[in-house]
């Protein structure tokens, strides 16, 4: 019994966490009109639970169309429960990610400056490659001084670059670093906020792997899938559940009861005793005495048309002028019916000899004068 309890209660309290969602997510479907749509989907979740449990305990009498449309009813408010709870999460997810996204922006914003930096700076650097590539050229084509003399006007002539590019490599540099510096503040919140989806997100990658951008949207929308499976069929089977209990517990008592007597010591005596009468009175099957139960059966009933032989023995005959009745001539019986008890309710008649009494004395032609007989 405690079972059958505590499946009901954790029934009834999934089905009203379940219906909290499922209320508050179709609200946020249909914001113009917030209470109608709660007390619709309050009521609706209600039917639903009694719908299933009535369906439960009257399935093998319920006309089969009644069957037919409560199941597909029960059905089909398990997947507006399932889609209200979808809308309930996914607006609780998008106002979390919307705290995020401020911060996402300016960071991925702050990213790109510095590529551009990094990207002016590595040209510049690779500009002032060249132009020693120029130089170190003129020098290794000659070995006399004209060749050095023809490098270092080279190189005069390139100063002005050179001392130009050097300026924009400070420049960038000194962008960049306030760049990471204001970066730097960003991505600590940005990982702080990332924090609660760490889980999920690992499990993420594993699936969609990690070049993926939109990779913890997706991994929550399966989170919230897996939920909707899950939430409102497990409630309305655990309501099943606590029905199928409380019916077996209310057989138990009436087969504990028939045990008891099983096991009871005087049930078994006695029915011991009945069962050897039963074994005597098959034995006894083959001989000529009569078993009936004192409890006599009705006979078949008589019609006035039928003719009644009566034996003439049994016929007693009435005078007319006196209308005293006279015995009829009948022989003597010479054995007469005895029931004998042989178990509770049960009787055997046995045909016994009549035992003839005979005169004690004997008389003899005197009236006055008998003497004793000799029975022997």
């Amino acid at each position: 019994m405690i079972i059958a309890f505590f499946t009901f209660l954790n029934a009834v309290l999934l089905s009203a966490v379940a219906a909290y969602y499922s209320v508050i997510g179709l609200a946020a479907i249909f914001p113009g009109a917030f209470w109608p749509v709660v007390f619709m989907g309050s009521v609706l979740e209600s039917a639903k639970l009694v719908t299933a449990s009535w369906l439960y305990r009257n399935w093998n009498t319920a006309p089969r169309i009644l069957k037919y449309y409560l199941t597909s009813a029960v059905a089909i408010l398990m997947l507006v429960t399932s889609m209200g709870i979808f809308g309930y999460l996914s607006k609780a997810h998008l106002e979390h990610a919307s705290d995020i996204s401020p911060i996402a922006d300016k960071v991925v914003v702050l990213d790109e400056k510095i590529a551009t930096f990094k990207d002016n700076i590595e040209t510049n650097k690779k500009s002032l490659r060249q132009l020693d590539d120029a130089v170190n050229n003129v020098m290794s084509r000659s070995d006399s001084e004209r060749g050095a003399e023809r490098s270092i006007q080279i190189r005069k002539a390139q100063q002005k670059e050179r001392n130009q590019l050097n300026d924009e490599i400070s420049k960038y540099q000194k962008e960049l670093a306030k760049l990471t510096e204001e970066k730097v503040p960003l991505t600590i919140e940005l990982r702080k906020a990332e924090s609660d989806f760490g889980p999920i997100k690992y499990v993420a990658e594993l699936i969609y792997g990690s070049g993926d951008k939109d990779i913890i949207d997706k991994a929550v929308r399966l989170v919230i899938i897996l939920i909707m499976i899950v939430f409102d069929p497990l409630a309305v089977l655990l309501l099943i559940a606590s029905n199928i209990s409380m019916e077996t517990n209310d057989e138990k008592p009436k087969k504990k009861k028939h045990d008891d007597r099983e096991t009871n010591p005087v049930y078994q005596r006695v029915l011991e005793k009945v069962q050897e009468a039963k074994r005597k009175l098959e034995e006894d099957q083959d001989s000529p005495d009569e078993k009936v139960s004192r409890k006599e059966e009705p006979g078949p009933e008589k019609r006035s048309d039928e003719v009644l032989q009566v034996p003439k023995e049994n016929v007693i005959v009435i005078d007319e002028a006196s209308g005293e009745s006279i015995p009829p001539i009948a022989k003597e019986p010479t054995h007469e019916k005895v029931e004998k008890h042989v178990a509770p309710g049960l009787y055997k008649v046995e045909h016994v000899p009549i035992k003839k009494l005979e005169p004690k004395y004997e008389y003899e032609e005197s009236p006055l004068a008998f003497k004793e007989k000799d029975n022997k």
